[in-house]
Formats: structure tokens, sequence, C-alpha cells
């Protein structure tokens, strides 16, 4: 199943958004079996208890709009943690220099760093270099703490598009190294457009996935790559705090980033940057210079 949040054209404001279903080009509003009041964190979080009604639901042949007359939101705009891994493709290890990682490099961006699909990606002006990461982001599902290698992934909900906007200035280049300051400014973590549903991905460490920046493909390679796969991660990372429901985790860039290219490519204004994973669909999303959107 594909799940949205989108604003059609008699949407009062973001307060209002759909949550949907995607058919096809089309999508099937919710609101009227989940109600005004439930948001796409709530719904994964009383998944089991929805998912058979939402199903009956869709096959019933209710009312649906065209997805072309929608503007489509990020799928999630409040998860309570952005949670990123970083240096997690061996083939991006390789294009850095950098030696394979014995354990997962963990940071994150903040909630306010989300954006949606066709939201622009603004420039700060305190950053000069501006970098892109298509990256996997997997949608947990249910409570875990502590838990095994062996159940976590019945803690995925689902899967979509995300990108990993970095200021490599901020990043590496400020005393002591700025990870979390060059990775959460605002705007700096495109995601959508639909989380697909674990059961719609047979295997998501087979997954294309692929970066374009004004139509010239810059990143393209496969979850095969990955060092930690998703159950290590999700194991790994409940050992040190409680992963909720609607948390999201990105699961690392594959090679082809602008920092490692010679000469360096960073995003600049009038760029358009598309993120496309295999069966998740694609992530499209203009670069602007701060205050001119």
């Amino acid at each position: 199943m594909q799940l949205l949040r989108y604003l059609t054209p008699n949407s009062s404001s973001t307060d209002a958004a759909e949550i949907g279903v995607q058919q096809g080009d089309r999508l099937i509003s919710l609101r009227t079996l989940i109600g005004p009041e439930t948001g796409m964190r709530e719904l994964i979080e009383a998944w089991e208890a929805w998912s058979n009604r939402i199903t009956e639901f869709v096959a019933s042949g209710p009312d649906s709009v065209p997805t072309a007359d929608a503007r489509i939101l990020a799928p999630l705009a409040d998860p309570r943690k952005v949670i990123c891994i970083g240096l997690n493709y061996a083939d991006h290890a390789a294009e850095t220099g950098a030696a394979v990682p014995t354990e997962p490099v963990v940071f994150n961006k903040f909630p306010t760093a989300v954006i949606g699909p066709d939201d622009a990606v603004e420039l700060p002006p305190i950053s000069s270099q501006v970098d892109y990461e298509a990256e996997l982001v997997v949608v947990i599902g249910r409570r875990a703490k502590r838990i095994a290698p062996t159940e976590a992934m019945d803690c995925v909900f689902g899967y979509t598009c995300g990108n990993d906007i970095s200021a490599r200035d901020w990043q590496k280049g400020r005393p002591g190294g700025q990870w979390l300051l060059g990775k959460t400014f605002d705007t700096f973590a495109p995601l959508g457009p639909a989380i697909v549903t674990r059961d719609e991905i047979a295997d998501p460490h087979q997954l294309d996935v692929k970066l374009r920046l004004n139509g010239e493909t810059m990143q393209d390679s496969n979850t095969r790559q990955f060092i930690f796969q998703i159950d290590f991660l999700i194991s790994h990372l409940s050992h040190v705090f409680t992963l909720e429901p609607g948390d999201l985790l990105f699961t690392g860039t594959p090679p082809g980033v602008g920092v490692a290219r010679k000469p360096p490519v960073f995003l600049k204004h009038g760029d358009r940057v598309e993120v496309e994973i295999g069966g998740l669909g694609v992530l499209a999303n203009p670069v602007v210079s701060a205050g001119s959107n």
C-alpha cells in the first residue's frame, strides 16, 4: 500500500491535509474512515487495527482525485526522531577512501528539516558547499527497545525516498566537525512521495538507488551495497534509545556525492534534484537561495 499526505484544490491549509492511498494515477482519501484528527504518525502507530479496514474501504471503490490535481506533502510531517547513518555503502566508502566502519556512524536531523516533494531546498547564506545524498528511508512502525536482530524487521512499517542534504563546510570544515549542524539546516531532509508499506517490498536490500541533478545521473547503486543491513541497524540503535512509530531512519548514501567529485559539485540556485528508488517512486526538489523562493 502507498500512503501519502496531500492537499486538494479545496484544502484550506496543510493543517487540513488529506491522508490517502495511491492507486495508479489517483488518490483515495481515508479521512471519512480514520477521522479528521488522525495524523500519519497516529495511523502508523495503530496500523494493526486499521490495515484490514483500510484495505476493505479502498476495495469498495470510494471517490478519488487525480494525483496530478493534488499537492503531495511530506508523508510524515512530525517524526519524533530523524536518525541517519553515515558511510553505509561499501562502494561509497571506497569512493571517499575511508576505512569501512566496524560499527554504524550515527547522527541525526531535527524534524524541522523535513520537507516534501517539490518543496524547495534552501541554500543557507552561511554555507557554500551544500551537497546531495540519495537515501532509502525506513519508517519505524512499532516501539522497539533492546530488540534482537531476528525481530527487528517486524518493527519496519515501510519505506520512502529521502535526500540527506548536507552542508559540507559545516559538517567537516568547522572546529571539531559539526555533523549535526551541517545536516539539519531547515529543508535539509526532503522526504517522499509516499510511504510504501513493508509488504510491498520483497527485499529492501535489493533496491536500485539513483540521484539525478538537472537530469544527469550522479548516483547509481543498489542497497545490496549496505555495510550494515536494516535489521542490524534497528537492533543496534534500539539498544541505545527507544525507537517509536513514525521515526525515520536514513540508511546512508551511495557513491557519486558532490564533495567526492573532481572538481566538487555543490548545489546552486536553480538546480533540480531527483531521488529515485526502485518500487518507491521519485522524490524531486528544486534548489533555491534562502529567501528567494
